[in-house]
């Protein structure tokens, strides 16, 4: 028997596609894995369900990682079906953003948690001997059960994503997925190795077993697991960017792109890639709005379509390119989750999750409005047309304030070193800035006490938590040679004997 031979073509698109494959393997920091099942879950409505039935059917573990449990209903019903499992002897481990909960969980929420036998640990809390420290959070949405089912996610536990249905306030809407095979071991090490970087100082603990999934479908994903400054997800969201050759369709709660990224869906549009963009059209940072919508311009006159949800609030953060590549999970498109935070995401290679992801996308631009550039009748002047939507203010991020503050940056960088031509809407970009400057620029001449008494107190922490460091790792140095001097002696005493 003879096989058909390969034709030039054929060979070329393979060396590509291994080459492609090669490249996102590196950027992602890990593998595609074959062998894994996967369900798009999507709102509170169909995640909510499936994370308290795997919970319930719990025997050995429960890994729960989130950057918020509010205090509120949805987060008692969490609390009390993790509390039931601790107190059936599984073990049950929570790790959740110290800023995260600020203001929204208090400590009697994890204290009774703790009492009925549940693992907490708080990650990165506000530290004197770290007064930088943190700037960086653990933003992932993570349930590992058993080592056997995983649920990566935009979600939090929280009322608002519920909703408020006597009140007339829909629900958040957000993406997850269930995982089942061996990718589920990369997302309970990523756990582990979270969970051992919250322990005390002196835990020995340094990662968590690893149980080992069996086979459990044909599904190829790769588990994403950022940490600070590792850039996996910008690397990646580049790679997807240029490689797409027919789609890239992305969703996003905090927008606001680096030039760089933000060239790249520029070039790709340009390049006859159909590129979308589906950002909230209320969001629960109200101010961070106005850098998010100055960004719209470039992408526009690139060919990029830009929507805008008609919700209470879009908080997923997805990407479907051509026919087969997906992605799902807890990083926003900005510096923030790219650069600053620990995240998690799973990108699926699966035409048929790419083909759900595709329809799910389709069914919500049913409720957005496409922001589009036209000529004014008037005047020659280009303006964006839009719904009018109502914003409600609620409590946000670190990671949101940072990428708001990342595009006032690239405004200021841009009037200052003209490297881009500004659009019009930047013009209350640089309106803040310009106020801003004015304002410290009074302070500094006509009350500089205001201005040097913060700073002296920050450079006083900074220069304290430095010298108590020092501190420690010179009395840890000494301890060191402490013992070795001991082990030295007891083998002479060895020698002699």
């Amino acid at each position: 028997m003879t096989t058909a031979p390969v034709s030039g073509a054929e060979s070329r698109r393979s060396s590509e596609r291994s080459l492609i494959e090669q490249a996102f393997s590196r950027a992602a920091g890990g593998p595609l894995i074959t062998g894994n099942s996967v369900r798009l879950l999507r709102d509170a409505a169909e995640n909510y369900p499936a994370w308290l039935d795997a919970i319930a059917a719990a025997e050995r573990t429960v890994h729960f990682e989130t950057y918020i449990i509010w205090d509120d209903a949805s987060g008692a019903m969490f609390a009390d079906a993790l509390t039931a499992k601790a107190r059936d002897g599984v073990r049950v481990r929570v790790l959740y953003d110290w800023l995260g909960g600020v203001g929204k969980t208090p400590r009697r929420f994890w204290d009774a948690m703790s009492r009925a036998g549940v693992e907490v640990r708080s990650f990165n809390p506000l530290r004197l001997s770290s007064p930088l420290g943190w700037v960086h959070r653990d933003h992932r949405k993570a349930l590992i059960v058993d080592g056997l089912v995983g649920f990566v996610s935009g979600l939090c536990v929280g009322q608002q994503w519920v909703g408020y249905p006597q009140r007339g306030i829909a629900p958040w809407r957000d993406t997850g997925l269930e995982l089942r095979g061996p990718a589920v071991d990369d997302v309970e090490r990523a756990f582990a190795r979270a969970w051992s970087v919250a322990g005390a100082a002196n835990a020995t603990e340094a990662h968590l077993e690893v149980r080992g999934a069996a086979p459990a479908g044909n599904v190829a994903v790769r588990v994403i697991a950022s940490e600070p400054w590792s850039a996996r997800m910008i690397r990646v969201a580049h790679l997807m960017a240029s490689a797409a050759r027919e789609r890239w369709w992305l969703t996003d709660a905090y927008f606001a792109g680096t030039p760089e990224y933000v060239q790249a869906l520029r070039a790709a549009a340009r390049d006859s890639v159909d590129v979308r963009l589906l950002v909230p059209g209320t969001t629960d940072i109200p101010v961070l709005q106005a850098f998010t919508r100055a960004g719209y311009r470039p992408l526009l006159e690139a060919g990029v379509r830009v929507f805008e949800w008609r919700g209470s609030m879009l908080h997923a953060k997805t990407a479907v390119g051509d026919d087969e590549w997906a992605r799902v999970g807890s990083s926003n498109l900005n510096i923030a989750s790219w650069i600053g935070n620990w995240e998690l995401d799973v990108a699926v290679n699966d035409k048929a999750f790419a083909d759900q992801m595709v329809a799910m996308y389709m069914a919500d631009l049913e409720n957005a409005t496409e922001i589009v550039l036209r000529e004014a009748r008037v005047t020659d002047r280009r303006r964006f047309v839009r719904s009018p939507v109502a914003t409600r203010r609620r409590v946000g991020s670190a990671g949101r304030i940072a990428a708001g503050a990342l595009r006032l940056g690239n405004t200021a960088s841009a009037m200052l070193t003209e490297h881009r031509v500004l659009g019009r809407v930047e013009a209350r970009g640089a309106a803040a800035l310009g106020g801003i400057c004015v304002a410290i620029a009074l302070v500094v001449l006509f009350w500089p006490r205001l201005l040097a008494l913060p700073f002296g107190v920050v450079l006083a922490w900074i220069g304290t938590a430095m010298l108590l460091k020092a501190h420690r790792l010179r009395r840890e140095r000494e301890q060191r040679g402490e013992r070795r001097t001991r082990v030295v002696e007891a083998g002479s005493e060895g020698t002699r004997t």
